[in-house]
């Protein structure tokens, strides 16, 4: 099992009114990746139960972790947004 904290800007959100229902409630974000981490993927959808904005840069963890950490070990999900980033930005590609 590989475990990942990645940082992402966050570009936008989804709206999925059809679900697993264990995703209702649930708000999804579109994350780009910083350049340095992104192992060749641009974007991805993670789940987000902190608030995070759109602008806003953040930690995102990926796998088990992220089911674990949004305390839904047993809904579908692969990437959630664990924390917004105050300082760091230098990551992020402008």
């Amino acid at each position: 099992m590989v475990i990942h904290m990645l940082i992402g800007k966050v570009v936008g959100s989804v709206v999925s009114t059809r679900k697993s229902e264990k995703l209702i409630g649930n708000k999804f974000m579109v994350v780009e990746l910083a350049e340095k981490m992104s192992n060749g993927r641009n974007q991805m959808i993670a789940i987000d139960n902190i608030g995070a904005g759109i602008g806003e840069c953040v930690l995102i963890a990926t796998g088990s972790a992220a089911r674990i950490g949004c305390d839904v070990e047993n809904a579908p999900i692969d990437a959630a947004i664990v924390g917004i980033i105050d300082d760091g930005r230098q990551w992020m590609q402008e």
